[in-house]
């Protein structure tokens, strides 16, 4: 008995030993690429609040010290925020979020060894969640960014940040998924986000990602979480994605983008067998805008692009983290799936305007109201008796659909003076519809026809 429990002892402390072996050691990578990472801290003063004025001497005494009182109160104050960031050129520049520095009217950054700078904004992009700063420094310590399609599930990356200003906090953990889509609260996808279970929490924003070799995979931005703290669901901006941001912050403070000029959603398992395909896959074609590159370039509704500038399009969320790469004016290589058969096209893309709404890339598949939609079953339309219809499957926040406040299971059986009878004529319709103009919508909920307006704005 004693020597069973010896043996068992010695294999599991041997067990032990070799998978502590195979755990990574952080403490060299973590010396070596600290000093290139940095605090920032912003202040945004408040802007001037219009107050009543009173000449001099019309203040009843009583009421003085309440009315000065109440102008103490009003007086702005500035809000202070802060996150990371890292820099990239030994000559100053330093990358972090866009969030991070949004509206900020002073910009601190802090390095390691406690030294200091202000620093500017060099240009900045919402839409990849991306800055660029700069500071008066030479002989920075510095980070390299990662080659691209390197990064694998599984990999073992590392955070280093200030999550709640706890200045140059190290967590890790491994990659659990890469090409996320993740759309804005404007309804925009362009960052296939790299997502991790590191620990990431407010502060962390602007931070790097690093793999075993030191060099930065990603950069932290964005958190899922209901209580506001990291529950294992963090994501990064993907190296490529900031090298080609970076660049034409660099060159023009701002950044261009590729557009189509379309609506888009998922295939699904019916919809693959309805479109002769073969395997649920691409992004089937909603609505082409009118002259839209798109257009142009021979894409039509119920078509399914499944490459697109030699890239595989798996969901639809594929297609505008591709399109948005690409510069506008060049040219791009699209394969199709067109009644059952497939197409190769040419097409250039077009330009992604910085007020634009109505994009070709709407991340999460709705469509220029705001909408996704799927065909009604024979057996529902005959319990309500209808003769067509389509039925709500999902809707975007700040969308002409929210607006009008549709909601998921209305069925959508006329726009302004055309019946819809499917999911065809529904594309046909919303395609044609004017901006900035009220149309009559009707819908069935509950079983009660129901009549509103929907319009697109500007």
């Amino acid at each position: 008995m004693l020597n069973r429990f010896f043996f068992v002892t010695v294999f599991f402390l041997a067990t032990l030993s070799s998978a502590q072996a195979q755990l990574p050691d952080f403490t060299g990578l973590v010396e070596d690429v600290s000093p290139a990472v940095v605090k920032i801290n912003t202040v945004s003063k408040g802007r001037e609040q219009q107050v009543q004025q009173f000449p001099q001497g019309q203040i009843p005494e009583i009421f003085r010290d309440l009315f000065e009182q109440r102008q103490r109160q009003q007086k702005p104050r500035p809000a202070r925020s802060m996150g990371s960031g890292f820099v990239i050129s030994d000559d100053g520049y330093i990358l972090t979020n866009h969030h991070v520095v949004e509206g900020a009217d002073e910009i601190q950054v802090l390095f390691a060894d406690r030294q200091e700078y202000t620093a500017t904004v060099v240009g900045s992009d919402r839409r990849s969640d991306l800055a660029l700063l700069k500071i008066k420094a030479r002989n920075l310590p510095t980070l390299d960014f990662a080659a691209p399609d390197r990064l694998k599930v599984g990999a073992w990356v590392l955070a280093i940040g200030s999550p709640f200003g706890l200045d140059y906090s190290v967590t890790a953990g491994i990659v659990s998924a890469i090409g996320r889509s993740i759309p804005t609260e404007k309804g925009e996808n362009y960052v296939p986000f790299i997502q991790t279970d590191v620990a990431i929490n407010p502060g962390n924003s602007g931070g790097p990602l690093f793999n075993l070799e030191g060099q930065v995979v990603g950069i932290n931005s964005q958190i899922y979480s209901r209580s506001g703290g990291s529950i294992g669901l963090s994501f990064a901006i993907p190296a490529s994605v900031a090298v080609g941001v970076i660049e034409q912050l660099k060159d023009h403070g701002k950044v261009q983008r590729g557009w189509l000029g379309v609506a888009i959603q998922d295939v699904n398992k019916r919809l693959a067998e309805s479109l002769q395909l073969g395997t649920p896959q691409g992004a089937l074609i909603n609505a082409v805008e009118p002259d839209s590159p798109a257009d142009k370039g021979g894409i039509k509704p119920g078509d399914v692009i499944v490459r697109f500038d030699g890239q595989t399009i798996v969901d639809s969320g594929d297609l505008p983290h591709v399109v948005g790469m690409l510069a506008p004016g060049e040219s791009a290589k699209v394969e199709i799936y067109r009644e059952g058969k497939r197409k190769k096209l040419t097409m250039k893309v077009g330009s992604l305007d910085t007020d634009r709404q109505d994009i070709a890339a709407s991340s999460d598949g709705t469509d220029r109201l705001g909408l996704m939609v799927e065909e009604v079953d024979d057996e529902e339309r005959r319990a309500l008796r209808l003769r067509g219809g389509v039925r709500v499957t999902q809707l975007s926040p700040d969308s002409a659909a929210a607006d009008s406040m549709l909601q998921p299971g209305d069925i959508i059986v006329q726009l302004g003076y055309s019946r819809i009878d499917d999911i065809d004529e529904y594309d046909q319709v919303i395609a044609e519809l004017p901006k900035n103009t009220p149309v009559a919508i009707r819908f069935y909920r509950q079983g009660r026809a129901i009549f509103r307006t929907i319009e697109i704005a500007e």
